[in-house]
């Protein structure tokens, strides 16, 4: 007897991954614990939004009006604040006339930092935008140049000093950490000591250390009449600073290579520098994105502390704009808020994108 066809059952659908709603079940609603702590945060929320709401928006005074600050205080919010001291917060003590200089100088290196990390733009003419970009900062900002009024660093401020002094600190410390890297495993003695003791001497000491050594004691030691810029000196100490941590970092991914790699690139006849450039550091360096970007978000966020040598980036030109005037002084909170907002964009644009690099580097892995 001829066997008959006996179809089989059907196989249930296969599991949405994508969308909303698979979403939610696999990061808010995975087991009972995570629903339960999803549950109470969202309760918390409904609690403090409407008071917060009625604070910030409803009962909120956003005109440059005082008087009406003073008599909405306890109830709302003075956005007022930010309405009149704004161009303070933002620019410091740069000439009032000529603020039109520093948000063009803001905005092309912002603009250079975002293209950067585009993959289209990585080409070998970055490196001359980046020599444009930076030319044309310092032009704007000091003049002295095609009839730009000349403006002196110690007047620089604001966010085009943050934006500066994260930058170049960022880009600067990077190769020169992980050259202190591959220096302290050196199997010369002489340069792993001075690694070594870069490295220790450093991250011994807080950062306002630095800054005050760098400003006020380094100038004891230079000869007789010779002087350097107090931003550079604050630019060169946040660089060692910042390049010590990071060569940790990059020292922490050195050693997780296997050894069998570098004996297989020695035997294959590479050299030194061959092996790190082509084996070692393309694997080091993406082991260890997440903590070089905490790194780099931690050196935007210490900018804060050159305040101290009185150079007034985006914390200390907001103290400048309230001290010294009584009127808007008790309205201090809605001005921090508007800083952290700015700094909060900052940081949070640099952890998506480590996100997003780390995502290039794990697909590179599956290959």
């Amino acid at each position: 007897m001829a066997d008959s066809f006996r179809p089989l059952p059907a196989r249930p659908a296969p599991v949405a991954t994508e969308g909303l709603l698979p979403w939610l079940r696999r990061n808010l609603f995975s087991n009972w614990q995570s629903t339960l702590v999803t549950v109470l945060m969202v309760a918390a929320v409904f609690y403090v939004l409407p008071g917060l709401a009625q604070w910030g928006l409803l009962r909120a005074v956003f005109g440059a009006d005082a008087d009406a600050c003073q008599a909405a205080r306890g109830a709302g919010a003075c956005w007022g604040v930010v309405t009149e001291k704004w161009r303070v917060i933002i620019f410091g003590r740069y000439p009032f006339e000529q603020q039109w200089r520093p948000e063009i100088a803001t905005v092309l290196m912002v603009a250079a930092v975002m293209a950067s990390c585009i993959r289209w733009f990585w080409k070998p003419w970055l490196v001359l935008m980046w020599a444009a970009v930076l030319a044309a900062f310092f032009t704007l900002m000091g003049g002295g140049v095609f009839g730009l009024t000349p403006v002196r660093t110690d007047l620089w401020g604001g966010l085009p000093l943050t934006v500066m002094l994260a930058t170049l600190s960022i880009f600067l410390a990077f190769p020169l950490a992980v050259v202190v890297a591959l220096g302290r495993r050196s199997r010369l003695p002489a340069i792993r000591t001075a690694c070594i003791i870069y490295i220790e001497l450093i991250r011994g000491v807080p950062l306002i250390s630095v800054l005050f050594m760098a400003s006020f004691m380094f100038p004891l030691f230079m000869p007789q009449g010779m002087t350097i810029d107090v931003l550079v000196r604050v630019l060169v100490g946040i660089t060692l600073f910042a390049a010590a941590y990071m060569a940790e970092i990059v020292r922490g991914g050195l050693q997780a290579i296997p050894k069998g790699q570098i004996e297989a690139a020695e035997t294959l006849g590479l050299s030194y520098w061959q092996t790190q450039r082509k084996i070692v550091l393309p694997q080091a360096l993406a082991m260890v994105v997440p903590s070089m970007m905490n790194n780099f978000i931690s050196i935007f966020k210490d900018t804060s502390l050159v305040t101290i040598v009185s150079l007034y980036e985006l914390t200390g030109a907001l103290s400048l704009a309230l001290n010294s005037d009584v009127e808007w002084r008790p309205f201090k909170i809605e001005a921090y808020l508007f800083i952290t907002a700015i700094y909060f964009l900052f940081c949070f644009a640099m952890s998506r994108y480590s996100l997003w690099v780390e995502k290039q580097v794990s697909v590179s892995r599956t290959r």
